[in-house]
């Protein structure tokens, strides 16, 4: 984490401003603590990733091998016993997820260059420049990394740590990246100019992350999503059409822009394996306040 995004982000938990105590830096902070100043909650920074969840121990149920894999790469006494003491807090262990989210940034990584990321590449560098930029479930970086090519500062979150290792390597100054819940984002009452959320809708629940596009964006807003809604238990509870989607968005006040005005189908091909691939439709959508 850079130190100086200390001053963008809070405690998930009250918003209050948290306090940085660290124990190993180098060009940035590669382990610390966050801590509170209000509710004394507290969050660890890790291998350069601030770990900004509300309750680590429900995190950590469904990634106990996370947990594990977090132990042995924390340093400090102090880091290792909170986690320690999050894993023994533990109510009820769900299926761990941490493999699955270890083999999606290796499909991530294979599946780079596609006609999806090129129409993104093109849509993000017409923008005027915006100085502060968001992008909810940045998974592996690709696109925060773009956006910081021609825009200010970039922040993106994720809640998949091993894709936020991957997106640290970009090593790009006016980026950074931070493991949180769109649902309960950092930022407090931060405005930005530009709020991006790609292919996500399908991950959380589409009604409450437009509320909290809503209430993050002061200029712009990027959205993209195949509509991939069958996910067994984890699916969301209401599903958003092309048509639906783009009639939230007005009543929130934004405008469309040129050609998102209508659904779009632009391939977005993922290379899952040398005998698999899944090959989407993804819809864009640009919108303005």
């Amino acid at each position: 984490m850079h130190e100086s995004s200390l001053q963008y982000i809070c405690c998930v938990k009250c918003g209050q401003s948290l306090e940085l105590e660290t124990f190993e830096k180098k060009n940035e902070i590669i382990e610390g603590l966050l801590t509170c100043v209000q509710c004394n909650g507290t969050y660890p920074i890790i291998l350069s990733i601030p770990i900004l969840v509300e309750d680590l121990s429900l995190f950590l149920s469904i990634r106990t091998k996370l947990g594990g894999y977090l132990l042995l790469n924390t340093k400090s006494l102090k880091i290792k016993l909170l986690i320690k003491k999050s894993l023994r807090n533990i109510k009820k262990i769900g299926d761990d997820t941490t493999d699955l989210e270890k083999n999606w940034v290796g499909i991530y990584k294979k599946s780079r260059y596609t006609t999806f990321e090129s129409k993104i590449k093109n849509t993000i560098r017409t923008l005027p420049k915006c100085n502060f930029v968001v992008e909810h479930g940045c998974s592996i970086g690709v696109v925060s990394e773009m956006m910081a090519r021609y825009h200010g500062l970039v922040f993106g979150i994720d809640k998949s740590f091993f894709a936020l290792l991957e997106a640290k390597k970009h090593k790009t100054k006016n980026v950074d990246f931070f493991l949180a819940d769109s649902l309960s984002a950092p930022f407090g009452t931060m405005k930005f100019d530009l709020v991006v959320a790609l292919n996500v809708l399908e991950l959380v629940e589409p009604l409450k992350l437009l509320k909290i596009i809503g209430s993050q964006s002061r200029k712009f807003a990027i959205l993209s999503d195949p509509y991939d809604y069958d996910r067994g238990k984890n699916s969301v509870k209401i599903r958003l059409d092309e048509k639906t989607l783009r009639s939230k968005i007005k009543q929130m006040g934004f405008k469309l822009i040129a050609d998102t005005a209508r659904p779009s189908f632009i391939s977005w091909k993922l290379r899952v394996n040398p005998r698999l691939e899944l090959n989407y439709k993804t819809d864009l959508i640009l919108a303005r306040l």
